[in-house]
């Protein structure tokens, strides 16, 4: 893919017609070895039902999925419910020309417009850009899990990060 610039970029709502293309783009994800403990992509049904029905973003360019965010809440619990885990992906035709920042930024102002108050992410160090993206966002390292999970035979720490709401929640 060509660099495109930012500005042609449209940020839209995610709808099920958009899975096929977003399942692909986590696939992509999946198979860098540094984006999740996750092996494999769920069918749409599974996906829907773990995710937030709203704050679901893709990056289009004209019909063409570029990237796509979501929050996942982190707990059933009614005093978490203003508290979500974000999720972030991007082609990988399509990375480094900023597609993840704004997916992100345009992510904390749909969720701060929903009464989220805390985003929070978990980042293989490893993948320092999603951890630079965060920063430029407005996350802050909270600390690290070390050896938290297993991947192929190897431990695998996980860099805590969220960002607080200055204006949901106060």
């Amino acid at each position: 893919m060509q660099s495109v610039t930012v500005a042609a970029i449209a940020i839209t709502p995610m709808t099920e017609r958009d899975w096929i293309a977003v399942r692909a783009i986590y696939l992509e994800g999946i198979a860098t070895g540094n984006s999740t403990f996750e092996t494999s992509a769920p069918e749409w049904e599974k996906w829907d039902s773990g995710h937030l029905q709203t704050c679901r973003l893709t990056a289009r360019l004209g019909d063409d999925v570029l990237g796509w965010a979501a929050l996942s809440p982190v707990s059933g619990r009614c005093v978490y419910a203003g508290v979500a885990e974000v999720s972030v992906y991007v082609a990988k035709r399509a990375r480094g020309q900023k597609i993840g920042s704004r997916l992100l930024a345009e992510l904390v102002r749909t969720s701060e417009h929903e009464g989220i108050w805390t985003l929070q992410a978990g980042i293989f160090p490893e993948n320092v850009a999603s951890i630079e993206i965060h920063k430029g966002c407005g996350f802050r390292v909270v600390g690290t899990r070390e050896k938290i999970g297993r991947m192929n035979g190897r431990w695998r720490d996980v860099t805590v990060m969220e960002r607080r709401s200055a204006v949901a929640g106060i």
